[in-house]
């Protein structure tokens, strides 16, 4: 590496404070950049369920000096049980081992839990966190990106950013034209529980509809269930649970068992699939998106968050390698922009597969090759 990062970016605003942006925050305020990194929500982080850590995702937070953390307060894994809808196993997948040999190669971890270890290591590295903000004006000048924020306040950057998700503010402000999120035709159901404790992988049963388990802590796991609806529904609290029981009505053995054990104290969400990609460049001057605000896909490939901290750590290996910022924003779209086209692409065509209600002589084919192609180096 040349070592040239201070020299194109030496202070940078990060918008989002999901995966994405304290994964940017983090990579380049380990390298001397000063950056300042803020988030929409008051109560930031605070929410959600599990994040699947598929083999690119574990191996992607693993290379930002996380493998310690997952394994100490995650639930890593060395693959996923493959069941029919009455629990009998059809296929055992391995998950190979990408970041290293004593690291399991796929795992689980609560979202809060994954929010609290980069919270940790973005203080640590002297990053100026600020929530409850957000921006409503990007001046690109010769000095830089002039930013106004939602407080009124003002402040002048090297580079901007935009890692605030599906629905970016930053894209919307300097890509009027970009697609928009679209629903995908399914929605994902999530819901929390005790994990059995003879189960120590992932498991996925396959029936009218996918369902599957990813262990997240020591005793505990999230289930999630792809729902296909043509029309994108919206329901109400109270409607959850009986609508999620009658989604799981087809299944016996062990799944009927954590079904009928559902109850009102269960944790449940549903959320409508959407989807977007810039194909394209993501930057427009020294505004350049990554995670979900360029490429948000669907769950099937469980490779969203990974897929962003993949975008952070090559964009620091760019800006460090290249002579000048055009060079180094067209060596980071020539590797991430043909991975983002996979992992979206290939996460639609299975979530459409699953809605025409195509076999595992579809399916199977695909996902192997998709699971091939996020081992990959990127």
């Amino acid at each position: 590496m040349g070592g040239n990062l201070t020299n194109h970016v030496q202070n940078v605003l990060v918008v989002g404070g999901g995966v994405g942006g304290p994964a940017a925050a983090i990579r380049l305020a380990e390298r001397g950049v000063k950056v300042d990194l803020i988030d929409i929500e008051e109560n930031w982080g605070a929410a959600g369920t599990g994040v699947t850590l598929s083999s690119l995702t574990a191996r992607a937070l693993c290379d930002l000096g996380f493998a310690e953390d997952l394994i100490n307060k995650g639930h890593l894994h060395d693959g996923l049980i493959m069941c029919d809808p009455m629990g009998n196993v059809v296929q055992e997948h391995q998950t190979p081992r990408l970041f290293s040999p004593d690291v399991p190669g796929e795992g689980g971890v609560m979202r809060p839990v994954l929010h609290d270890m980069m919270v940790q290591r973005m203080r640590d590295n002297g990053v100026s966190m600020n929530t409850g903000i957000s921006v409503t004006e990007l001046d690109q000048t010769e000095a830089g990106v002039h930013v106004t924020f939602t407080d009124g306040s003002t402040g002048t950057y090297d580079l901007v950013i935009g890692a605030d998700g599906l629905f970016s503010k930053v894209r919307d402000l300097v890509m009027p034209d970009a697609p928009k999120p679209s629903y995908t035709g399914q929605v994902c159901w999530r819901a929390q529980m005790e994990l059995p404790p003879h189960w120590t992988t992932a498991k996925m049963f396959l029936g009218p509809v996918k369902v599957g388990f990813t262990p997240y802590a020591k005793d505990r796991m999230y289930m999630f269930l792809l729902e296909n609806a043509k029309d994108k529904p919206f329901y109400k609290n109270e409607e959850l649970l009986p609508r999620l029981k009658a989604l799981l009505a087809p299944f016996g053995g062990e799944l009927a068992e954590i079904r009928d054990a559902m109850d009102e104290a269960t944790p449940i969400l549903a959320r409508p699939l959407e989807s977007v990609l810039i194909d394209g460049p993501w930057h427009v001057g020294r505004v350049l998106l990554i995670g979900d605000a360029a490429h948000a896909t669907t769950p099937h490939l469980a490779s969203g968050a990974g897929m962003a901290v993949e975008d952070a750590i090559v964009l620091v290996e760019e800006l460090d390698r290249a002579d000048n910022w055009d060079e180094a924003m067209s060596a980071f779209m020539a590797r991430r922009l043909p991975r983002g086209k996979m992992v979206v692409g290939n996460s639609l065509e299975l979530g459409r597969l699953e809605q025409e209600g195509a076999g595992m002589d579809k399916i199977g084919p695909l996902m192997g090759q998709s699971l091939g192609a996020i081992a990959q180096p990127y």
